[in-house]
């Protein structure tokens, strides 16, 4: 078998497994928001963009690589079968560490589907990744109007050849996201597959004014509309949202949250978002004050050099400072 096919049998696998994902997919509501999604997802091959990933290796410790490569016919459709899982895929480690992954298919169908994107808006995204999410972005608004970043060389130039392979070629960049990528702008719709730990100013500043920008930040996934280059504002999504931190010039790794065994997972999403600027024990005491509130009551407000998250309105009573 060659690096780039699959034989007759593993092809039909291939297509039973796609429509099958795309069915669960369904299921989940994903694309309620908008069910474009759905011919989009039919007709992108995810299996081109992980030609392999680690899984949990069968004793238990540390992890497996899964290939299309490999030379057993039953490893072969392991891989294939896993590529169509609806479950996110390690595809780089690094000192075993994920570095960098593919996302798990229903909840990229639910970030595109609340990206709320119409033909002619031009795309920017944060986090090439294995160049998957870039290809259903080029196959729904045309590879002209898509461009996506990433820090790394090794991924950014894996990402533009699974992308040439499945005949997607959108504008690959190697940089640092934090910074857009400014020469290709203005953009209509930004969207970040990598965890935040604050909006760089850098976004709301290549958009255009009406611009969306959609981004995982504290465990959760923020909206926001973009009124010019010093203003955005927008609301959380209720849905939990874990990704590999965003890689940048500055330190982006998520901070040490002082979590107690069975804190609930929204009064976690609080902590990680006031982490710095409000004491736990106070956090504690007002989710469960006011209703134990979910992620979507929540938002953030970028106004000039100052941002902050807030709590039902941004000029409420519960506001702090985003840092």
């Amino acid at each position: 078998m060659s690096a780039h096919a699959l034989d007759k049998d593993l092809d039909a696998v291939a297509v039973s497994a796609r429509a099958e994902l795309v069915r669960a997919i369904a299921r989940s509501g994903a694309w309620d928001a908008d069910p474009g999604w759905r011919a989009v997802f039919e007709a992108v091959p995810r299996h081109l963009f992980v030609p392999y990933y680690y899984a949990g290796a069968a004793d238990g410790h540390g992890h497996e690589r899964v290939w299309r490569g490999s030379p057993d016919p039953c490893a072969r459709e392991r891989w294939l079968r896993g590529a169509y899982a609806d479950v996110p895929l390690a595809t780089r480690l690094r000192d075993g560490e994920l570095v960098s992954s593919s996302s798990q298919p229903s909840l990229m169908a639910r970030m595109l589907a609340e990206l709320r994107v119409t033909d002619g808006d031009r795309v920017l995204e944060i986090g090439a990744g294995t160049g998957y999410n870039a290809a259903l972005l080029a196959h729904r608004l045309g590879d002209d109007l898509v461009t996506t970043v990433d820090l790394e060389p090794e991924i950014t130039e894996s990402a533009r050849t699974h992308l040439a392979d499945a005949g997607y070629r959108p504008t690959v960049v190697t940089g640092d996201g934090t910074r857009g990528v400014p020469e290709h702008g203005p953009y209509d719709r930004i969207v970040a597959t990598c965890a935040l730990t604050s909006i760089p100013r850098a976004w709301p500043a290549q958009c255009s004014p009406g611009a969306r920008i959609l981004a995982p930040l504290a465990t959760g996934l923020i909206a926001l509309t973009v009124r010019d280059a010093d203003h955005a504002e927008g609301t959380f999504l209720h849905t939990a949202a874990y990704f590999v931190p965003l890689r940048g010039t500055e330190p982006t790794s998520p901070p040490e949250i002082p979590h107690r065994p069975g804190d609930h997972e929204l009064l976690r999403f609080l902590l990680t978002l006031t982490h710095g600027t409000l004491d736990p024990g106070e956090a504690r005491d007002l989710w469960e004050r006011e209703g134990r509130p979910g992620r979507e009551r929540y938002g953030i407000t970028l106004a000039g050099e100052q941002a902050w998250a807030w709590l039902v309105t941004p000029e409420g009573r519960y506001t702090w400072p985003l840092r």
